[in-house]
């Protein structure tokens, strides 16, 4: 299939029957050794992650891009696939497993990692652990290949191969069924990224991510047929005329460091192209926003890991207060836990933050929040007036001891169950246990 504009790049899906089975070790790799070959590799994550972004910049040295089908329309999700323009391949990391999603369609879909291959023409390289098992694998990879005739499908990795007998076996599975495979990488513990409760930890948190990934990229060359893979790929290019989120203000301060970083690449890019100005600065450093700045804005990341430093940051926490007296302060997850009253970390110790909103979280018990989110303001946000519906992501594992605060939006998961975590306001200080992907148009 090919319904390629011409010089459009084609691309791949690389997915997966579920998490863990080894995906992102493949999508690094492939990302690496492509980029060595001399190709310009433009990646995808298909979903709402934000962590592997990071990882797949630092792979190929271009920036990733999240698309979904839940929170995104036609418009946007075409203006992000359009960052592929100039590239000479595009390879998508799929999240969970290749059909998963909600239960609910949102705006085109349920989110799951096969509407998007279907919607580029991305043909699916599906990562199939055969460990504990040989001629059955090829059943799995049969019903994920027959699920949805329309998925174009381009053959199997297989991996955590025990033996050549092993390697030998599975083939011969997958030759029955007729489905070609692209490579078998054999059991290696040592090809693992290390995690932590949020899943991996972030790409600036790696001791050594360049060796890493080399090395991945080294494991598929000897054992996965790359040259299959690019000729499988295919694609068609999406519809002109889709803009990225607009700029909530001309001069930005946004937070960065190991504490703050979660922000989805597409809305940092739709505000440089609207001709924002950004200004970073690092909470964990001391450092204050810049006191020209029309707003500042504090991202997701992990605060509960740095609570104490960030609770000792005076020139930090001062200049938050300052800006606050006149313009909007705006907190997104970690942001929004650092712009409360404390924050309690996993010992049970109690951290003084900003308190330019009296949210008080706990990390003592945790509890898991995890979902697609569907706000409607109802106060105004920097960019978004009150009545906007806002859609986005929350996943983390604080518990909330006290929102006093005006309610900011009436928040819903993505079957429309009203969630708690609501998001406040006070003064000019707003924040949201979400992150924001798009708005409603």
């Amino acid at each position: 299939m090919t319904d390629r504009a011409p010089g459009w790049p084609p691309g791949v899906m690389v997915s997966a029957p579920s998490s863990g089975a080894g995906k992102t070790t493949v999508m690094l790799g492939l990302l690496r050794a492509f980029a060595e070959d001399g190709l310009a590799i433009q990646p995808f994550k298909s979903g709402p992650d934000y962590i592997d972004p990071a990882f797949h910049r630092a792979a190929c040295g271009r920036a990733s891009f999240n698309l979904d089908t839940w929170s995104m329309d036609p418009s946007l999700f075409g203006a992000i696939a359009a960052r592929a323009g100039g590239a000479d391949l595009c390879i998508a990391e799929g999240s969970m497993g290749l059909y998963d999603g909600v239960a609910t369609r949102g705006r085109m879909g349920f989110g799951a990692s096969a509407e998007t291959a279907r919607a580029m023409g991305w043909p699916v390289v599906l990562v199939l652990d055969v460990s504990g098992q040989a001629q059955s694998a090829a059943a799995t990879a049969l019903g994920f290949a027959r699920y949805d005739a329309g998925l174009p499908f381009a053959g199997v990795i297989l991996n955590r191969v025990a033996s050549p007998r092993h390697e030998r076996l599975a083939r011969l599975g997958m030759q029955h069924a007729g489905l070609p495979v692209l490579g078998a990488l054999p059991r290696r513990g040592d090809l693992t990224l290390p995690e932590r409760h949020l899943g991996l930890i972030q790409a600036v948190e790696h001791p050594d991510l360049d060796a890493a990934i080399a090395a991945y990229a080294g494991f598929l060359r000897a054992h996965v047929d790359l040259a299959a893979i690019r000729a499988a790929a295919t694609g068609r290019a999406p519809a002109p005329g889709g803009r990225l989120p607009a700029a909530p203000a001309q001069r930005i301060a946004l937070a960065q460091d190991a504490a703050f970083s979660f922000a989805y690449p597409h809305v940092l890019e739709g505000w440089r192209e609207a001709g924002a100005e950004i200004l970073p600065f690092s909470p964990l450093s001391d450092q204050a926003p810049d006191p020209s700045a029309d707003l500042v804005w504090l991202p997701g990341g992990y605060p509960e890991l740095h609570a104490g430093q960030l609770a000792a940051a005076s020139r930090f926490q001062a200049g938050l207060r300052a800006h606050a007296q006149s313009r909007p302060v705006h907190g997104e997850c970690g942001g929004y836990m650092a712009l409360g009253q404390a924050l309690i970390d996993k010992d049970g110790v109690r951290h003084a933050m900003a308190g330019l909103l009296g949210l008080v979280t706990s990390y003592e018990k945790r509890r898991l929040h995890l979902g697609y989110r569907r706000a409607v303001l109802l106060q105004p946000m920097p960019g978004h007036a009150a009545g906007t519906a806002l859609r986005g992501h929350e996943f983390h594992y604080s518990t909330i001891l006290d929102q006093p605060d005006e309610p900011l939006a009436r928040v819903a998961d993505a079957d429309g169950s009203p969630v708690t975590e609501t998001g406040s306001r006070r003064g000019h200080a707003t924040g949201t246990f979400f992150h924001l992907i798009a708005a409603e148009s």
